[in-house]
């Protein structure tokens, strides 16, 4: 929009950065109209990507997960499997998309103490949300497994896999 320099999206916010000189009051009001009206052609293209991520689910918490949850590790690997993800929005660092899938029944806490450094390709769940770890980083997710997909590559025109609306469906990566 005229007036507007960037913006990100997160859970339930979007942070708007408004060019020097622009009008808050227009730029706001021509989001709202955007916002409250129906999805474009632009939008839903964007939105019909899926990726699919095959996962060895090796994961440090996944027996923790199934305990929290009261089931089986086989039924948390189904649930996480069988559930169509979306990412909602992209953060913490480069590549990190928030997945949601709300009738999955995966939502867990995040952990008690947070790690130092959790591996790329760490496929994890906390609050709701499923992730990838783009890079080696600090995190308290709960670890399930691990994916050689690469989350983010500046050897793509586009270095990040997902963005928001991408859908993500999660396979075992022994299976064929």
């Amino acid at each position: 929009l005229d007036g507007m320099q960037d913006f990100l999206p997160a859970a339930a916010t979007v942070l708007v950065t408004l060019a020097a000189g622009a009008d808050a009051a227009t730029v706001e009001r021509e989001l709202r109209l955007m916002l409250d009206g129906p999805p474009t052609a632009t939008t839903e293209a964007e939105n019909s990507a899926e990726v699919t991520i095959p996962v060895r689910y090796d994961g440090a918490d996944l027996s923790d997960v199934a305990r929290i949850l009261d089931l089986s590790v086989e039924e948390v690997i189904a649930r996480h499997t069988g559930a169509l993800w979306r990412c909602r929005f992209i953060g913490f660092t480069a590549g990190f998309g928030y997945l949601d899938s709300p009738g999955a029944g995966l939502t867990v806490p995040r952990r008690s103490q947070s790690r130092t450094a959790v591996p790329p390709g760490s496929v994890a769940l906390a609050d709701g949300y499923s992730a990838v770890y783009p890079r080696r980083a600090p995190g308290g997710w709960q670890l399930i497994g691990s994916t050689e997909v690469s989350m983010w590559s500046l050897d793509r025109p586009r270095p990040a896999l997902l963005s928001p609306g991408t859908r993500v469906r999660f396979v075992e990566a022994d299976r064929p």
